[in-house]
């Protein structure tokens, strides 16, 4: 239990101990509901998830989603990185995301969630059908430069 740090929320200790639920978590629950949203392709991470996913074999299902809590452990902000299907609204998607992770997060935590940024930083689009018969999606990145 020490390889994560956790958070704890303002839950009631009772007879039987103290419920706390891992950040790790958290992020998982909002990445997870962001990927029920028709049109995102992905969550985007680092170089650095990237290597670590292809080398352990495992989807890293937090990858994209920063979770910062608030004062009093009774709130948090949730920031997503994430890849939209090329063609859809990107503000309309934007904010069924914002609006089904609030929800989901809030509903199976108890957690009050303030904000849920939502960073598009790729968009996919369906390419040509491979010579295997199977759809091929190519990720357009933008990269940010510092001014």
């Amino acid at each position: 239990m020490n390889d994560f740090e956790y958070h704890t929320a303002d839950y009631p200790t009772t007879d039987l101990g103290k419920i706390q639920i891992a950040d790790e978590v958290i992020q998982i629950i909002a990445g997870l509901a962001a990927g029920e949203i028709t049109g995102v392709t992905d969550m985007s991470g680092s170089f650095a998830g990237g290597i670590t996913e292809s080398l352990l074999g495992r989807k890293n299902l937090s990858k994209g989603v920063k979770v910062t809590f608030g004062d009093e452990g009774k709130s948090c902000t949730i920031d997503l990185a994430i890849v939209l299907d090329f063609g859809v609204n990107i503000p309309q998607t934007c904010v069924q995301i914002q609006e089904h992770v609030k929800q989901t997060v809030e509903g199976m935590t108890g957690l009050e969630v303030i904000a849920v940024n939502v960073h598009v930083s790729a968009v996919a689009f369906q390419s040509d059908k491979a010579k295997d018969g199977k759809d091929n999606v190519d990720v357009i990145t933008v990269e940010r430069k510092n001014h």
